[in-house]
């Protein structure tokens, strides 16, 4: 019995007139986020690096192009008050600057340095690879038709198209 299926039972021992059956998804969703994320933070934390701001390390460098702050915190999901947190730290690491914009002063735009590039460049492949471990039980068209899956959950609740 995994953590989903014990907290799903123990909820309908005390609510069972409630359906907690969603629990067995959810919550096995965010136990497999919680599991990536800390993989993650061990994997960056000799780069001097969180999960946080390799993620806008990575908006950045995917996007071929400055970002505003606003963009940035579309793209990662973070808040506003947490972007600028990361884009301080990665300013003073030398990893991402900001420029003002030519046409409005008030605009702000992030890029990536060489280094913020170059530390990218050096860190994605493994991340990606650590992140297929999760999926190697899968076959190919079990880890589509998930994708698609979960890709109509998350309309759901996040219906940004990006």
């Amino acid at each position: 019995m995994d953590f989903a299926e014990r907290a799903a039972s123990e909820w309908a021992l005390r609510y069972p007139d409630l359906d907690s059956s969603h629990i067995l998804v959810v919550g096995r969703i965010l136990r497999i986020a919680a599991a990536v994320t800390a993989g993650s933070e061990v994997d960056l934390a000799p780069h001097g690096l969180t999960r946080g701001e390799f993620d806008v390390l990575c908006a950045l460098r995917r996007s071929g192009r400055p970002l505003r702050p606003g963009e940035i915190t579309t793209v990662t999901g973070a808040s506003p008050a947490a972007i600028t947190k990361r884009l301080d730290r990665l300013a003073r690491a030398g990893l991402a600057g900001r420029v003002p914009s030519e046409r409005d002063g008030r605009v702000v735009h992030v890029s990536l340095t060489r280094a913020g590039d170059d530390l990218v460049d050096e860190i994605f492949p493994a991340h990606v690879a650590r992140e297929a471990v999760a999926l190697d039980g899968l076959e190919d068209s079990e880890r589509d038709q998930l994708g698609v899956l979960l890709a109509r959950v998350l309309a759901r609740l996040d219906p940004l198209e990006y």
